[in-house]
């Protein structure tokens, strides 16, 4: 019998790995939300792992506290930039569902400080 894997979405924080152009493992604790089969991670639009992803669209996923101290076994997908305006509605609407005033906070902070419109949303899809 196969040991159960973790759902991103129950978790608060999870270790994002990207890969390098030469094939190294750049880990991020990220906060996820899940709408369906599809999973969300919004970044800042320059960051390294969008550019990373922009290379390669392989992602690992594991359970992690928000220091990126792993706590579960990894799970691998697929990622890539949402630029779809409905799916980043339902993207926000889960991000928003899932951390309610903590995410409401971090738009607000990130508005202010005109960082918002440069976001990049993340959708992953666990294989």
């Amino acid at each position: 019998m196969t040991e159960p894997t973790f759902d991103p979405a129950a978790c608060e924080y999870v270790s994002l790995v990207t890969f390098r152009r030469n094939g190294a493992e750049v880990a991020t604790p990220v906060w996820i939300a899940g709408a369906g089969e599809r999973y969300f991670v919004f970044s800042e639009g320059r960051a390294g792992k969008v550019r990373r992803l922009r290379n390669n669209p392989a992602v690992r996923l594991a359970p992690c506290d928000f220091r990126g101290r792993l706590r579960g076994d990894w799970r691998e997908g697929h990622a890539h930039i949402v630029d779809d305006a409905a799916v980043l509605a339902t993207a926000y609407a889960a991000l928003h569902r899932k951390y309610g005033w903590k995410m409401k906070l971090g738009d607000a902070l990130a508005k202010l400080s005109g960082r918002y419109g440069r976001r990049a949303m993340i959708e992953i899809t666990l294989v």
